[in-house]
């Protein structure tokens, strides 16, 4: 005769504990399993997975969460780069049992409640910084922990913000821009002038910026 399923209320078959599960995988694989509870884009996730298993595995097969891409593996390229507690770091470098209790942004988790995008997704459309779009997730949440200790960076800090990302496609001028425009985006955003304090010389740099600088047609103002 079979035996008996555990049912709880209403008939339903008993949820396993955790303790359970992990007891049950130990003895079907061989393998210690442990169970992470951590926060992932403003989401509390309990998942149980093997002990060996690396945070940017645990976050794109176990999670969906399918935005943080894996390149080299070696922490050397920066494509999986995700906050961790607010600072970047290569989730393929990382277990993902030491995730416990912390709290995980990777790029789809640094949009707006409300679908608008963060200052750097919007930058990177402003200013073209990306072509394949492997890299671009882990330069995106690398740019947006640096804009968060340095809001107002130069063209210098700017390039030194990028250095630890690698992208195959592009000679990186368009994804220093848009670290610069992003910057500009989140003082807007907070109701500053964009290009920092709002003086003369501030204004006159702005002016080139939304008027271009391309002649007017025929090459002579005032022609008909």
């Amino acid at each position: 005769m079979a035996k008996a399923m555990h049912r709880g209320g209403e008939g339903r078959p008993r949820q396993r504990s955790i303790d359970e599960q992990l007891a049950e995988l130990q003895e079907e694989t061989g393998e210690q399993h442990v169970a992470v509870t951590f926060t992932l884009n403003a989401v509390t996730q309990t998942v149980v997975l093997p002990s060996r298993t690396l945070a940017s595995d645990a976050i794109r097969h176990h999670l969906r969460q399918t935005g943080t891409h894996v390149g080299c593996e070696h922490g050397v390229c920066g494509a999986c780069t995700v906050l961790l507690d607010g600072k970047p770091v290569r989730s393929c470098l990382v277990l993902a049992a030491s995730l416990e209790g912390r709290e995980v942004t990777t790029v789809e988790g640094l949009v707006e409640p409300d679908g608008t995008l963060h200052p750097v997704q919007q930058a990177f459309i402003d200013c073209h910084g990306l072509q394949c779009g492997f890299c671009t997730p882990g330069f995106v949440t690398t740019i947006a922990a640096f804009l968060e200790e340095n809001d107002s960076p130069t063209r210098e800090e700017a390039t030194d913000a990028i250095a630890g990302n690698l992208c195959r496609c592009t000679g990186y001028q368009n994804i220093r821009a848009a670290v610069l425009r992003a910057a500009e985006i989140k003082r807007e955003r907070s109701g500053e002038f964009p290009l920092g304090e709002d003086d003369e010389s501030s204004r006159a740099s702005l002016d080139p910026k939304v008027r271009g600088t391309t002649n007017p047609v025929a090459g002579r103002a005032g022609r008909a």
